[in-house]
This record gives structure tokens, sequence and C-alpha cells, in this order.
């Protein structure tokens, strides 16, 4: 049975090899162990890069093109057939990593391997910092998963995968951490390297890698790293978009028309490695800010008091593909003080309204993207609580904000000096928005930069926007009542 790769270039494995009988009601048939090849599941690129013998691999692919996917097939592979091997895998995020870690377990299960143990261990509560995710099998081989930071990464004698390698918080220093894990053959043989990413800015150790090795190969160098491009244009025509019922120029031009943003197809779709990218808000300086005191749930009672302290609500608002977000800031002396984190996916919107007017109602001053499904919440809560505008004397609650790039300028570097110290923003501790905040990036690109996150099915960063936008609405050089809203 062959399943085609979908849109995101990542099919859901599946051992059934016949549908469900008409009539009375069976169970499938088992397949047969030849008639089943788990395999064919790979298109003809990510088969090409499964079946590459070299020690070192570097595949620099396009977004959503199969990357974890193939990787994990092939360690998997190679840890049923070695006994006593460990890979090591290694991502920006333990959200990540451990997505990889799923992918080797599903895997496992395509192929029938047995697996005689998996774990997750972290260095405190369920929310707290991962150290490494495990499926452990039978003949003593190892999968393990970690954040790929220098520190997580020490240590280990395995095989590395490195995967969106580009989006690393310290690439350099991680790379000098972990490379000598492969130096030792006694255990499990000779150690292999697999680097997967898209390109993240010139002038790291991946562009250093890819230019070294692939744009201008060292003729010494050439035949230790097996370097390969994939493109969404070279995905879609080995099969990608073959599911989707489009033709290759539907399903791409589609993609660009919903991208919006030159810049990003760039890098994120045709690999293009542009002038440079950072994260906001590192790991370390998030956690400066993380507290017991704030809270991502808030009792329902608290928006219906009057009076006390000050709140403030940034509000990114979302309709199908991403979720609303309605952040709110209480103030406490000169500290802001999460009070709720507000997610809601696959509401409608006038169910939402409800939901965010009672919030606006309580709220001191509001900050809204006047952008796209914005404009028309906009409106409505302008209509019911005012507008803010000095320049023309209004001094209601809402401010419309335009998402221009120099308003981006102005509210993500106004978020990180809030979490530098002296800290003065409390935040949850909280997975999910630690790994939202930590997505929004400085993009820089022929001298000019602006503020974006990758989208994944988790949204854009939706939180770290709508935390921005309570900050921005907290105005503290600003006198007199606005709210905010942002899409």
């Amino acid at each position: 049975m062959r399943k085609e790769a979908g849109a995101r270039g990542q099919p859901r494995l599946d051992r059934r090899a016949a549908k469900k009988p008409a009539g009375r009601a069976r169970p499938p048939p088992k397949p047969h162990p030849e008639t089943f090849r788990p395999q064919s599941l790979l298109l003809p690129y990510q088969l090409e890069s499964r079946r590459d013998p070299a020690r070192f691999i570097f595949d620099l692919w396009s977004r959503q093109t199969g990357k974890d996917f193939t990787a994990s097939e092939a360690i998997v592979t190679d840890c049923h057939r070695t006994p006593k091997n460990t890979w090591l895998i290694a991502a920006p995020s333990e959200r990540q990593s451990l997505e990889t870690l799923a992918k080797c377990r599903e895997w496992s299960e395509a192929y029938g391997h047995a697996i005689a143990d998996v774990t997750e261990t972290r260095e405190g509560g369920a929310q707290s910092i991962l150290k490494a995710g495990t499926i452990a099998y039978p003949n003593g081989s190892r999968i393990i998963a970690v954040p790929g930071r220098p520190e997580t990464v020490r240590g280990f004698s395995a095989n590395v995968l490195l995967t969106e390698f580009a989006y690393f918080e310290q690439v350099n220093e991680t790379w000098k951490a972990l490379l000598p894990s492969i130096s030792n053959s006694l255990r499990g043989g000779v150690k292999k390297v697999r680097v997967i990413t898209t390109p993240n800015g010139k002038g790291n150790k991946v562009w250093d890698l890819w230019e070294k090795n692939f744009v201008a190969p060292d003729p010494a160098r050439r035949q230790r790293w097996s370097c390969r491009k994939v493109t969404i244009h070279d995905a879609v025509r080995d099969g990608l978009a073959r599911q989707s019922g489009q033709s290759a120029e539907e399903f791409i031009a589609e993609l660009r028309e919903a991208m919006d943003d030159p810049e990003g197809w760039a890098q994120e779709f045709e690999c293009d490695f542009i002038d440079g990218s950072n994260v906001l808000l590192p790991y370390d300086v998030i956690a400066q800010a993380e507290s017991a005191d704030s809270h991502e749930f808030c009792d329902p009672a608290f928006w219906e008091t009057t009076g006390g302290n000050p709140v403030t609500l940034g509000i990114d608002f979302g309709r199908s593909h991403d979720p609303t977000v309605c952040w709110a800031l209480e103030r406490v002396g000169d500290v802001e003080h999460t009070r709720e984190v507000l997610v809601e996916r696959g509401m409608s919107t006038p169910d939402q309204v409800r939901m965010l007017e009672k919030r606006c109602a309580r709220a001191t001053r509001v900050a809204v993207d006047y952008t796209g499904p914005g404009i028309g919440l906009g409106d409505y809560l302008v209509q019911k609580f005012q507008q803010w505008k000095p320049p023309e004397h209004k001094f209601g609650k809402i401010e419309l904000c335009t998402f221009t790039t120099d308003f981006k300028r102005k509210i993500f570097p106004r978020l990180r000096t809030a979490f530098e110290a002296p800290t003065k923003v409390r935040i949850p501790i909280s997975t999910a928005v630690r790994e939202d905040l930590h997505a929004m990036q400085q993009i820089v690109r022929h001298g000019d930069y602006t503020y974006a996150a990758p989208r994944t099915a988790e949204g854009h960063s939706d939180r770290c926007t709508a935390l921005a936008l309570a900050r921005h609405a907290s105005g503290g050089e600003q006198t007199g009542r606005w709210f905010a809203v942002c899409i």
C-alpha cells in the first residue's frame, strides 16, 4: 500500500492494507510482511536522502517537505540493524525534538520493531525544561532527543541528527560541543552526522558548512559531505502536492500568496540564505521573566470586578488558520504580571467577540493590529469602547494598530527590553508560552530588518504578538485610556 505525502510532507504511517469491507463489520486483514513496504511512503527525493551512505550528510530542504519524516526513518532503520547503536536528535526547541522522536516511534511501529521503553525526563515539573526523551530498543540501541543547546548536547557518544540546525540559538557553540560525540567508534561502529534544515541567514556555522561543501566546495572536503538542496519546486515535481488535487503551479501559487512575504518565501521555500536572523527572546532571557505568580488561566470573576490595578490587553485576532490570543497584563508597582493568556481556536467570531467584550470592559487600556480579519473586530470595538487616537483628540480605549514594519520595530524591541534585567514583566511557566515567545525572530536582509516567526500548525508566535501589544498598551510614557487589538 502506498500513501503519498500531503501538503505538509509528513503522511500518517498506516499499516492497514485494505479498507473495511462493506456489509458485515470485520477488522481489516493484517498485511503480509512482503506486501507492505513502509519505505514506499517516501517520495523520490526523500528516498535518495534515506539511501545516502555518506558519513556526513547535509540536506538543505524547503519547509514542510518531510525533513524529519525522512531522517527519522533512516535512524530507526540504523538502530534496528546495528545493536547497541545510539542516535542523538537535537533541535532548536524541546517541542521540535520531541516531535522528531515521535516520528521515530511511528516508523518503529510501522516496521513492527519492538520498543523496550519510552521515557521523558525534565529538570522539574511537567512544564519545566526538557532534559531528554528516549526510545530504547531490545537490541540495546537508543534514540535520544534533547533541546539543541551546548549544555544539553555534551557528554554523548552517538550518531547525530541536527534538525533545523540553522535555527539553533547558539549554532557555533552547539556545533563545537556536539561534534566530538561521533569520535568514538568502539560502540555502535563509526558514527554519522545528518544536518537537515532550511536556511536562516549568513555568517553562522550552517552557512559556512553549506558554502564550503556545496556553493564552492573545497576538493579536499568534497568527498566528506554529501549535500543536496530541495526547494518547494523540486518537492512538488517529485509528487509532494499530489494529494491536493491541484497542479504543481496552482499549489505553489497558493502557498506563495498565503505567505505574502517575498523574503520569507525565498528563505523558507526556495532555500535562499538571506543576510541574517536572530531570535528575539533567547531561552535564558525568557527564563528571567517566568514566575509562578503569573498564569495562563484566570478566574472568570476577575473580569467582573471594577477598580484595582491597571489591566492592559493585547489581542491577536485569528479566524481560521491561527488562534485568537488575548494577553492580559496587570501592573503591580513597576512590574507587569500576566493574569491570563486566553487562546481560542476554531471558535466562531460572535462567540469570540462576546469573550473579548467582557475583558475590554475591565481593561484600563487596550491596543489592535488593524489588519486582515482584525479590521472588522477593531471597528466593532471602537464603536463600543471608543477609539484612542490623541492626535485627533480621541481618548477612548481602542487603539487600531496597523502592523507595518515600523510598528514592529517599535513594539518588539520594547518587549525585549522588558525581559532584560531588571525584568519588568512576568509570564507563566509554560512550555507553550516559552516556545511561542522563542520563535519570534529579527530578520535582516540588505541592511534592512523586520520581525517575523515561522508559521506552524500552532500559529506564528501569536502569543508573542499579543504580549508585545499588551506591553504597547501599557504605554509607560503615555497617558489616557486605550486598548489595542492585534491580528
